[in-house]
C-alpha cells in the first residue's frame, strides 16, 4: 500500500438527495494509491449513487470531493477521466461483434499514416491487446475474434486492462464479479490485485463479502443511504464483515420475534387443544341413553294427540 498521506479519492461527508429522497446521507471514504477500498451493500444500501458521484454522473447535494487532495467539481465522466478515474460498469461498453483489439482501443484507434492517408493501426492494436491481457493471464489466439466470443470474467478484465493502459489512476469497479463463476471471478480479482501492485487505487463495489476480503485493505460498508464504518482488514474478520452486510443486529432482532411468535402459537395451541377437550366433555355429557321425565311426558302427549290409525296401522 502506498505510504503517502495524500488519498488519491476523498469523499467527506458527502450527501444526496433527489426532491425529499435522501438518497445519501453523511458519507465519508477514501482510496489510496495501491490499495483495493471495497464498498458493500445490499440492493438499496446506496452504492450506485455512491459512484455515480465518484464518477461526476451526479453532483454531491452536501459534503467535499477531493482528488489529489484538491476540490474536484466534475461535470460528467468525462471530466473524471480526464484526471484519471476510469470506472468499469457492470453492464459493459463493448461490442460483442467487433474483435478484442477493436474493443481495446474503442474510441481511441492507433493509426498509421497522415491525413486522408491514415488507417487504423491493426498491428500495433494487435501488440499491445496481447501484451496487456498477457499480464493478466488470458491469452488469444486472435485478437481479432469477437470479444462475445470470450467469457464474462474475460471482459470484465479486458475492460480493467483497458483502463490501465490508457493511464487510470483509480480504477472503480461495478460489481465486476457479479453473476461470474467461481474461475471467472478469479480471474477478475487476480487482475485487481495486479492494478494495486501498479499503485492504482482501486475501489471494488460488490455486494458479496466473500469476493470482497480476500482482495480489500479496506471496507466500507453502506446501509439505506448511510454509512456503517470504514474498516482495515485488520479490524474486521470475514464473518463479521458477512454479519454486518446481512444485517446482523437485524436478524437478531427478527430472530427473537420469531422465537417469540412460536412461542405465542405454543400457548395458542395449548388453549386450543383445551377448548376442544372441554367441548368434547360436553358432547358427551348431552349424549344420553333416557331424555329427563318431562321430554318423556311431552312426548307421549304429542302421540296421544295423533289421529287414530288406519287398517294398515298408518296415522
Amino acid at each position: 500500500m502506498s505510504t503517502t498521506n495524500t488519498a488519491l479519492i476523498d469523499v467527506q461527508n458527502v450527501s444526496k438527495y433527489f426532491g425529499s429522497v435522501i438518497a445519501l446521507k453523511d458519507i465519508s471514504m477514501s482510496v489510496n494509491a495501491g490499495e483495493v477500498m471495497c464498498l458493500l451493500g445490499d440492493n438499496g444500501a446506496g452504492k450506485s449513487t455512491l459512484i455515480k458521484i465518484l464518477s461526476g454522473v451526479h453532483q454531491p447535494s452536501e459534503g467535499h470531493y477531493l482528488f489529489e487532495g484538491k476540490e474536484a467539481h466534475f461535470s460528467s465522466p468525462r471530466d473524471a477521466l480526464n484526471v484519471g478515474i476510469a470506472t468499469v460498469y457492470q453492464d459493459l461498453a463493448m461490442i460483442p461483434l467487433m474483435g478484442i483489439s477493436r474493443n481495446f482501443f474503442l474510441g481511441s484507434e492507433p493509426t498509421q499514416g497522415w491525413g486522408p492517408f491514415s488507417r487504423y493501426n491493426a498491428k500495433f492494436a494487435d501488440g499491445v491487446t496481447r501484451e496487456e491481457l498477457a499480464r493478466i493471464g488470458i491469452q488469444v489466439r486472435d485478437t481479432a475474434q469477437p470479444v462475445g466470443t470470450l467469457s464474462g470474467g474475460e471482459r470484465q478484465s479486458v475492460a480493467i486492462a483497458r483502463a490501465v493502459y490508457f493511464g487510470a489512476k483509480v480504477l472503480i469497479l461495478d460489481e465486476p464479479t457479479a453473476a461470474l463463476g467461481v474461475k471467472e471471478a478469479g480471474i477478475v480479482l487476480r487482475y485487481i490485485a495486479q492494478a494495486r501492485s501498479r499503485n492504482l487505487g482501486v475501489i471494488f463495489i460488490t455486494h458479496n463479502p466473500h469476493h470482497a476480503y480476500p482482495i480489500g485493505d479496506r471496507f466500507t460498508l453502506l446501509n439505506r443511504g448511510r454509512s456503517l464504518g470504514t474498516f482495515a482488514k485488520s479490524e474486521i474478520s470475514r464473518e463479521e464483515l458477512t454479519s454486518m452486510m446481512a444485517g446482523g443486529e437485524e436478524l437478531e432482532t427478527l430472530g427473537h420475534e420469531l422465537a417469540e411468535f412460536a412461542h405465542t402459537d405454543e400457548k395458542a395451541r395449548a388453549a386450543l387443544a383445551e377448548a376442544a377437550r372441554e367441548f368434547e366433555a360436553e358432547a358427551q355429557g348431552l349424549h344420553v341413553e333416557q331424555l329427563p321425565s318431562k321430554f318423556v311426558e311431552a312426548k307421549q302427549q304429542y302421540v296421544d294427540q295423533l289421529p287414530p290409525t288406519d287398517g294398515e296401522g298408518k296415522r
